[in-house]
């Protein structure tokens, strides 16, 4: 929370997001078979706290129970997090899923549900709009490489994307996509003119220290020839969870 803060985006797009209205605890606990992790169980709220001057959008995926220590069972959703300062005029939105549909009853079979949300602003300084749209791909406990429902994924994304756009705006598309740098995805989205920055500039890590397997792509964050670069990063510190933030200043 003090980076997300100290680094004061206009923009924030977030993945993996909690929201837990039912429960008081700070802290529960996902259960799935043998894997225990610890959610922070309002971290929706807190984020939404910490930005006082964006509008906040929750967009889930999916719902199921957290667990506290006696075992008690909250219902709580899963899913992105945008958030938008104030001083840009939110003027159109889409969201939708590009993999599964939501479900409340329990979190359901591998792959599970995935999906993407799109803003379009207004920029007071331009006088120009810009889309920005994140998703959150698939996970596949086989991999990252390419399958039929990866491809659909990339398609589905594709149709948001269109739903949202206008002639002429400048385009970002970002997030945690769970693919490799040689997918279709890539080439679906590369139709639209949008280019990658994670690859495209040479980073060869968007994983900190907290992930242990060798595969180190994961994020990645694209744009169309509109926008003017004037900085990215892949932020390496500090380590705020096993993804590194993209960072991207534009004109």
């Amino acid at each position: 929370m003090p980076y997300l803060v100290q680094a004061a985006p206009d923009v924030l797009c977030l993945q993996e997001v909690v929201r837990t209205p039912s429960a008081q605890a700070a802290w529960l606990t996902y259960v799935d078979g043998d894997t225990r992790l610890p959610q922070r169980a309002h971290l929706f709220d807190e984020i939404r706290a910490a930005f006082p001057d964006h509008d906040a959008f929750f967009s889930p995926a999916g719902g199921g129970l957290l667990h506290d220590d006696e075992g008690n069972g909250f219902a709580s959703e899963f899913g992105l997090a945008t958030l938008v300062r104030k001083s840009y005029p939110v003027i159109g939105q889409a969201l939708d899923f590009v993999h599964g549909a939501f479900s409340a009853d329990g979190w359901g079979p591998h792959p599970r549900a995935r999906n993407a949300h799109g803003v379009r602003l207004f920029d007071q300084r331009t006088g120009t709009a810009v889309a920005i749209v994140q998703m959150h791909g698939l996970r596949d406990p086989e991999g990252k490489q390419d399958t039929p429902a990866r491809r659909l994924q990339a398609e589905a994304l594709v149709r948001l994307i269109e739903r949202l756009r206008r002639t002429g705006d400048r385009l970002v598309v970002c997030g945690d996509f769970n693919v490799l740098p040689s997918s279709v995805t890539f080439a679906a989205l590369g139709a639209h003119g949008l280019s990658d920055l994670v690859t495209g500039r040479g980073h060869v890590d968007t994983r900190t220290s907290h992930y242990r397997k060798s595969q180190r792509f994961a994020d990645y964050l694209l744009v169309t020839p509109e926008v003017e670069v004037v900085d990215f990063s892949v932020v390496a510190r500090p380590e705020v969870s096993d993804h590194r933030a993209l960072l991207l200043d534009m004109t």
